[in-house]
């Protein structure tokens, strides 16, 4: 079987997935000469979910292209917005708890697993659902069963919250999802919380909701001023972004 010997040149956002000496502006790579670019991109380190066009000698390729010998490959960094297939629904993986917590205050569907299910469980119920994977795990974000995925980069979760309001851009909806369980929230009539909550916490307040799933209950409380903060930090880049489009 005839080897291709193909170049490559990966934008600066990929070089956190890519070997040292494979970042050079014309890194050399030998291959089968059968398999696809995208298997090659993907067997340098680079999850395909990070990949937005790829040129083989500056035209636009899908990822099934068999590189000939002498193709130079650009591989450009995905393109935000990133449009998804149907809703926008995400599923993070056990390291994001907070991350999770921080998207469902803002009314994003965003299911979480917890304890570890494990990557093949988690590849799967993406799928199922149609879910976009978000996570730090490389080796989870190159299975192929996926829906849709994305590497988040930050370790800090006020940082990877930006980074998703970024690069999908979802409606905000802030205080209509349950933190604990991702269930919707629906008003309550004060005096439907008196024998479910101490009495202090009824008299002082006179807005409350409840989880249509768990259950739980939810009033403007003492977390209130750093929870607004989210929100608004949200809302007001998501409104920027809006006016520079």
């Amino acid at each position: 079987m005839a080897k291709a010997a193909i170049t490559f040149t990966f934008d600066p956002r990929l070089h956190l997935f890519v070997a040292g000496p494979n970042r050079t502006a014309a890194a050399r790579v030998e291959t089968d000469g059968v398999s696809s670019l995208g298997h090659v991109v993907e067997s340098l380190g680079v999850p395909l979910t990070e990949v937005g066009a790829l040129l083989a000698d500056g035209r636009p390729v899908p990822v099934g292209h068999v590189a000939a010998s002498g193709e130079h490959i650009e591989v450009r960094a995905f393109a935000a917005p990133q449009q998804v297939d149907g809703p926008l629904r995400f599923l993070l993986d056990i390291h994001l708890g907070t991350l999770a917590r921080r998207m469902r205050l803002l009314g994003l569907d965003t299911a979480y697993e917890t304890p570890d299910i494990g990557d093949a469980a988690l590849a799967t119920r993406s799928a199922a659902e149609r879910r976009v994977m978000l996570s730090r795990d490389r080796g989870l974000l190159h299975r192929r069963e996926l829906f849709a995925g994305a590497y988040v980069y930050s370790t800090k979760p006020a940082e990877q919250l930006d980074e998703v309001l970024a690069r999908f851009e979802p409606e905000l909806a802030p205080w209509s999802r349950c933190t604990a369980c991702n269930g919707r929230l629906r008003a309550v009539a004060k005096e439907q919380m008196r024998d479910r909550l101490r009495s202090g916490t009824v008299q002082t307040y006179d807005t409350f909701a409840e989880c249509e799933d768990c259950g739980q209950p939810y009033w403007r409380g003492a977390h209130s001023p750093s929870l607004d903060a989210i929100v608004e930090h949200a809302t007001q880049e998501a409104a920027t972004r809006r006016r520079s489009a």
